[in-house]
């Protein structure tokens, strides 16, 4: 017999729609998780190790192909850490966004490919997930009811913190980075995947998806760092260009000193409005 869809089924359909860059599979109850090839479980990347050491050694290949520099150490395990947590914000941050469920995924349920053509991720169906009141998954095996939106986003805080607490203790010493700046990083990678997605989701959905991350990372919610940070600036024709800073350094300046990420506090207002205007031009 098939079994029911989870209640996370059709938010991951139509983030594959939008963005089939990025695919996720819900495993069958007795269908074990990929392996070989490229595929690595997220408790071995949390555990660190060789599964880390060789998850890590695709981005300092990629980094010296694409940019003929072989990057620090450091700087590579930074840049495996966001392209790991990018993604992983998704499996959280979409289901909430899209139909009000929240999702836990610990680490030993989801791996990940990032070496094909695009990114893969293979997930257990929720085993738990939060819903609010009237929601007819509500009904599912592992469903939670909360009372309202601020509960719900409590929730996501949770749930994402749960998921990478271990992660970081795997990338830390080799990103040679700790506390608040490890989850500095995460803030990020919340808000701006997100952001971006919530663009492809249709007219509107990125403005929303600004709203509704500054409501969940206001600040001072721990362990995350400062708030979703979003700002406006004002283009040469007068037009609103919307930006935020990033809690944290990607340290893409250390590979190309002189193209820094638009987001970069290393960027000045200026250096942004070029490049935004630009991209709208495009």
């Amino acid at each position: 017999m098939p079994t029911a869809p989870s209640a996370t089924a059709a938010a991951y359909a139509r983030l594959a729609e939008v963005f089939p860059d990025l695919t996720v599979t819900e495993l069958g109850p007795a269908e074990p998780a990929p392996r070989g090839g490229g595929w690595v479980s997220a408790a071995e990347l949390a555990q660190g190790g060789a599964a880390l050491e060789a998850f890590l050694a695709w981005d300092a290949a990629q980094t010296l192909r694409d940019y003929g520099h072989r990057a620090r150490p450091d700087v590579v395990a930074s840049f495996g850490l966001h392209r790991y947590a990018w993604p992983a914000c998704l499996l959280i941050t979409v289901p909430w966004f899209l139909h009000r469920r929240v999702p836990r995924h610990p680490v030993t349920q989801v791996s990940y490919d990032r070496t094909g053509d695009g990114m893969r991720m293979a997930v257990r169906p929720p085993a738990s997930f939060a819903c609010l009141p009237g929601d007819p998954a509500a009904a599912l095996p592992g469903a939670r009811t909360v009372p309202d939106e601020e509960a719900l986003r409590a929730e996501v805080r949770a749930a994402l913190a749960e998921h990478h607490e271990p992660v970081l203790a795997g990338f830390g010493p080799l990103a040679r980075r700790r506390g608040r700046a490890l989850w500095g990083m995460v803030t990020d990678e919340i808000v701006e995947s997100l952001w971006y997605v919530a663009s492809l989701f249709g007219d509107g959905e990125q403005e929303r998806a600004q709203r509704e991350l500054e409501l969940l990372l206001p600040g001072a919610t721990r362990p995350y760092v400062g708030s979703a940070a979003f700002r406006e600036l004002t283009g040469p024709d007068g037009e609103p260009l919307p930006t935020r800073d990033r809690a944290s350094c990607c340290m893409f300046y250390t590979v190309r000193a002189d193209d820094a990420c638009e987001t970069c506090p290393r960027t000045s207002d200026a250096e942004r409005i070029a490049k935004l205007t630009a991209a709208v031009a495009s």
